[in-house]
């Protein structure tokens, strides 16, 4: 069996023939979507179909590149497959990407920067209302005091990532070092040390912007 994706193919589009039983659905605000995308981009995933031209994957590419006007498409052919392998990729292939999970501070991060770019945020797939739940603009100094944490669990908890210079890292891991290190200094907010001797070195950077 040949990895399909190591010969990539332009077909007409008029010879692809969708799977009848394909159980992805695609709406119309989808396809718009995929349009846009195609547009912006390019064509950037090949349509996966067997050597008789049956779509295995990429049933919405194909009805967009169709909404698009396009006549042909570039296919990848998976030859020597079973008629098993076609019809659990079919499923698999939507599915997997279903799996996946979203690291939403980074999410937020990238958004902010695209934001500032000037870039079409909704090209990504998000809708505006989706992209309005996530917090990227710079609102951290509206923040003048520490918060009360409520007692017992002292839920609830958010998880923040960063991405820093190795150079940043070197500085970042001294400051909390140093904050959960000192015997002046109580970081008992919860049992989160480095988060706490984080959110400390936060409150002291506001006191000094404030004061």
């Amino acid at each position: 069996m040949t990895n399909p994706a190591d010969t990539v193919h332009q077909w007409p589009i008029e010879r692809l023939i969708p799977y009848a039983r394909n159980s992805r659905t695609h709406s119309d605000a989808q396809v718009a979507q995929i349009a846009a995308s195609i547009k912006e981009w390019g064509w950037t995933t090949p349509v996966l179909i067997d050597e008789s031209g049956q779509i295995i994957a990429g049933h919405g590419r194909i009805i967009a590149a169709r909404k698009l006007g396009m006549a042909e498409v570039p296919v990848i052919i998976a030859e020597g497959w079973t008629e098993a392998q076609k019809k659990a990729y079919v499923i698999a292939d939507n599915k997997l990407a279903l799996n996946a999970g979203w690291d939403e501070s980074m999410l937020a991060l990238e958004f902010g920067e695209l934001e500032g770019l000037g870039f079409d945020l909704e090209l990504t797939g998000f809708t505006g209302e989706e992209i309005k739940a996530f917090s990227f603009g710079d609102e951290s100094v509206s923040l003048d005091k520490m918060p009360t944490l409520p007692d017992g669990e002292r839920e609830p908890f958010q998880q923040k990532t960063f991405t820093l210079h190795d150079e940043q890292v070197d500085i970042v891991d001294d400051a909390v070092t140093l904050a959960r290190t000192s015997p002046i200094v109580d970081t008992g907010l919860n049992e989160n040390s480095n988060g706490n001797a984080l959110a400390l070195i936060c409150k002291q950077w506001l006191e000094a912007q404030h004061g």
